[in-house]
């Protein structure tokens, strides 16, 4: 790590592959700040395996049937040790309580378009809403995270994935994955260098037709 460098802390819960976006862009000096640790609530994700590769602390966190209340305590408690300036919800599966949110200033990576598909499958459920012939494009966003709302706190940035003619699901998939990546930088990249957290505008909601 370098001294003064903003620490991230970022969640996973699968495969990591916006993890080691952020790691690389981290080891390049495209994103002028250090991953501090990795933190998972699933000991086989593969992110984990990212992470060590780069030399990154991990930490392995299952539910373990506790309240989410006082897994959330916990887990707050794993992540303040690394003192981060930030954390980074990059396919972290789980909702956080304000016991957490309270301590901390955190962002989360959504594969739609703000107000569209909030919650899990949202690549499938927007893919399905184009076959319909009710919508153009999917998209991704970062946001913050100030309460247990899903998907739906302050936005920092997002951008539209057009649907292509001839598009499965899974070329899409790998369209809208493409973005994230990008995105999720360029958010963090914003967050640390401007206080936005309060005053940012959003885009306005986007409404889906028939949801």
């Amino acid at each position: 790590m370098t001294a003064g460098r903003p620490r991230l802390v970022v969640l996973v819960s699968g495969s990591g592959t916006n993890l080691q976006a952020v790691i690389d862009a981290c080891s390049r000096d495209a994103l002028a700040a250090d991953v501090a640790a990795v933190v998972s609530n699933v000991g086989s994700a593969f992110a984990l395996e990212r992470a060590r590769a780069a030399g990154i602390p991990t930490e392995v966190l299952p539910h373990g049937g506790r309240s989410r209340a006082a897994y959330d305590q916990e887990l707050a408690e794993v992540v303040a040790g690394y003192e981060p300036d930030l954390v980074v919800l990059a396919g972290w599966m789980r909702i956080l309580t304000g016991t957490f949110l309270s301590r901390f200033a955190t962002i989360n990576l959504h594969p739609a378009q703000p107000g569209a598909f909030p919650g899990v499958g949202a690549i499938e459920a927007a893919f399905e809403a184009w076959q319909r012939g009710e919508i153009t494009a999917g998209g991704v966003m970062v946001h913050h995270v100030p309460d247990e709302g899903v998907d739906n706190g302050p936005v920092i940035v997002w951008e539209p994935v057009p649907f292509q003619s001839g598009d499965s699901v899974e070329v899409f998939t790998r369209r809208v994955h493409e973005v994230e990546h990008r995105l999720l930088v360029d958010a963090i990249a914003r967050v640390l260098a401007l206080d936005i957290r309060r005053s940012s505008p959003s885009p306005p909601p986007v409404t889906v037709p028939g949801r």
